[in-house]
């Protein structure tokens, strides 16, 4: 019973240049867990310490100013393609944080994020979402609906009935758990036909996919109208709000 209410412990590597932001982002890691949700414990050490060995899973990357942020990223991900990264960056720097998104980020936050913020978006790239501010998802949209000519001419790759379905559902900012109550189907299926919709759309996280998917897959108007009203938020979301895409 215990194992259920009480999932395995969650391991977050910390990397920040300043020790006090370190401390302080330690120390919204170390609040207790809500109800049904996992503990996570912060890993602290230099990127090398955390890069090496099988653990941990997820890092959250203080990238403190832009002028080498993407290239600690490209670092990470080299040696680490498959962690997931939740980076807090300039505030104001949207084309840091577009280009942070589109090397694979799974979150960007900037400085003025409160605790409770933090520890949500972590929560939700642990739950596989992801989580960004909606203007820079709004710019970001724009940006790759703007296909080339040539993109278009590309033959659109095919997609199943099923893969179909999933994808409608994850430009309706469905997470898996709810795409697989929704089809009926388990959460490591959903996993599998994400897997071979982003093989097949030539991206590599699930944002790109999202944002691709409009143009590559030619999906029906009424899709896409759908698309843009889900990822636009709801009535209580203002422009400088985070917005989780799932």
């Amino acid at each position: 019973m215990s194992s259920i209410c009480n999932p395995e412990p969650i391991r977050i590597g910390l990397v920040a240049d300043e020790p006090i932001r370190l401390a302080g982002l330690a120390s919204i890691l170390d609040r207790p867990a809500r109800q049904s949700r996992a503990k996570l414990l912060p890993v602290t050490g230099s990127i090398t310490e955390l890069l090496s060995g099988a653990t941990p899973e997820y890092l959250v990357v203080d990238l403190h100013s832009s002028s080498s942020g993407l290239k600690a990223l490209d670092t990470i991900r080299r040696a680490r393609p498959e962690i997931r990264l939740i980076v807090i960056g300039p505030e104001g720097d949207d084309e840091l944080a577009m280009n942070a998104l589109i090397a694979g980020a799974r979150a960007y936050l900037d400085p003025r994020a409160g605790p409770k913020m933090v520890r949500k978006a972590i929560e939700a790239v642990t739950e596989g979402s992801i989580w960004a501010p909606r203007r820079v998802l709004t710019k970001l949209i724009d940006r790759l609906l703007k296909v080339s000519e040539s993109r278009l001419a590309v033959t659109v790759p095919q997609l199943t009935a099923r893969e179909r379905q999933v994808l409608e559902l994850i430009l309706m900012a469905r997470s898996n758990r709810e795409i697989a109550s929704q089809l009926g189907i388990g959460e490591r299926t959903v996993r599998a036909h994400l897997g071979r919709l982003m093989r097949k759309a030539g991206v590599d996280n699930r944002i790109k996919l999202s944002m691709s998917a409009l143009s590559l897959f030619l999906l029906p108007e009424e899709v896409a109208n759908r698309a843009m009203s889900a990822q636009g938020g709801g009535d209580t979301v203002t422009s400088s709000s985070p917005r989780i895409v799932t």
